[in-house]
């Protein structure tokens, strides 16, 4: 395997093209790799993570060592720690998706045209991805399986406050990879937390990459967007709205809130803001206001949610389409769906989105004129996950409009090319 062993500035650049070079040759060997041995990669890697589970764990303990020593939130440290649960969990959805169908060669849609031709629109993969991200470990599993699943090589470069556990995994990914006969460089980790290491990957590599895959919060995002010189697959953060109808059942109501939010507040797809109807049922917002503040979230909300319970402080304007990613929510009081809607619309960023109601059609008005990513009808947003979608697991969440939408698992890192096979036509 090739990998960056220290941080000499003298040869960074060169380290990187190394890197870049490698995962190129590893993606043209992967186009002649079957299905069965991918699979063995990722069934095998899933076997090293159970049997390294405490160094993965002694190595994630060093990095949450660090973490409070910097000042991590709560909420941050959560995304950060591993446990065995954690681990087996990680090492599940690396099994499941090596059990799904392999996306590389599947034909999408084939027809004949009155000349004989027959034309099929075949998936093949993206070629060589990189992928930045934040925090949470688990997507150095996720990222590397998903890629390896869709054929592609990937270049990962996990955060400095989880460097220990990203390089733990990813050498049960690369043990998988050598176990299977596959090239190592089919899945590398930038070790070096060099920021300009990741300068280099948006600027200079574009020799190398096909696309680039950024995870994290705003800034991250914006800082790839900016420098990236391949293509951004978008995953801009998770302001995500729950909204309770005059319609709702206020039962169903307390349950998807709370769970929405407070479920694990670090993740993406938590509720950020709760929107309810001025004409809920008499004690509804009371209910919900309670019933958050009880469950430990702190609830931040307009004049209306004020009177409704004095323990909500006053929010102000920056609170609406904040990431909290911890235990704190912005709540708002609005007239009808349309007021809810334009809320989202203003403030979202095209994410995730739900309504609680019982009335049908306003639940369908919802659905279609919201255009972000993932839409629910009675039903919590940390459902915003690509495991809870039958994927297996993630990449992550694709706010943009192009390409990928929603959950990236592995069918979404492919492409497709058109195979046409003739009988000796000729164009008049």
């Amino acid at each position: 395997m090739i990998a960056v062993e220290k941080d000499a500035a003298g040869d960074l650049r060169q380290q990187m093209m190394t890197l870049g070079a490698a995962a190129r040759e590893a993606a043209k060997q992967l186009t002649r790799v079957d299905s069965g041995a991918k699979t063995r990669a990722l069934k095998a890697a899933a076997a090293a993570m159970r049997k390294r589970a405490p160094e993965i764990i002694e190595a994630n303990s060093r990095d949450m060592e660090a973490g409070r020593r910097k000042g991590l939130t709560a909420a941050l440290l959560d995304r950060l720690a591993l446990d065995e649960e954690r681990i087996e969990a990680t090492a599940r959805g690396v099994e499941s998706i090596a059990e799904f169908d392999d996306p590389v060669g599947g034909v999408i849609a084939e027809w004949e045209r009155p000349n004989g031709l027959r034309i099929q629109r075949v998936r093949v993969p993206l070629g060589v991805i990189g992928i930045i991200y934040e925090s949470r470990p688990n997507v150095t599993a996720d990222a590397g399986a998903l890629c390896l699943k869709s054929g592609n090589a990937v270049i990962l470069r996990g955060g400095t406050e989880a460097a220990h556990s990203n390089a733990a995994i990813h050498a049960c990914l690369v043990e998988g990879l050598e176990a299977a006969g596959l090239p190592a460089a089919a899945i590398q980790r930038v070790p070096t937390q060099d920021r300009e290491a990741v300068g280099i990957l948006l600027r200079e590599l574009g020799e190398y990459l096909d696309v680039i895959v950024p995870r994290g919060g705003k800034g991250l995002i914006a800082r790839v967007q900016q420098d990236a010189r391949v293509p951004v697959m978008g995953h801009l953060e998770g302001i995500c709205h729950t909204y309770v109808h005059e319609s709702a059942d206020p039962e169903k109501a307390r349950k998807v809130v709370v769970n929405a939010k407070m479920r694990r507040t670090g993740i993406c797809g938590a509720t950020e803001t709760l929107l309810v109807d001025r004409s809920a049922p008499a004690g509804t917002l009371g209910a919900l206001v309670d019933d958050l503040i009880a469950a430990g979230c702190e609830v931040r909300g307009d004049t209306a949610a004020q009177r409704a319970d004095s323990r909500v402080r006053a929010a102000a304007d920056s609170d609406w389409g904040k990431e909290y990613l911890d235990a704190i929510i912005a709540l708002r009081v609005v007239d009808d769906v349309d007021e809810a809607m334009a809320h989202v619309r203003r403030y979202g960023s095209g994410h995730t989105e739900a309504i609680i109601a019982e009335d049908a059609g306003v639940a369908e008005r919802f659905l279609n004129e919201l255009d972000s990513s993932i839409l629910l009808h009675n039903a919590s947003t940390q459902f915003a996950d690509g495991g809870e979608f039958g994927m297996g697991a993630e990449i992550g969440i694709a706010t943009g409009r192009i390409h990928a939408r929603g959950p990236v698992g592995a069918e979404q890192l492919t492409s497709y090319k058109y195979v046409v096979r003739g009988d000796g036509q000729t164009r008049p």
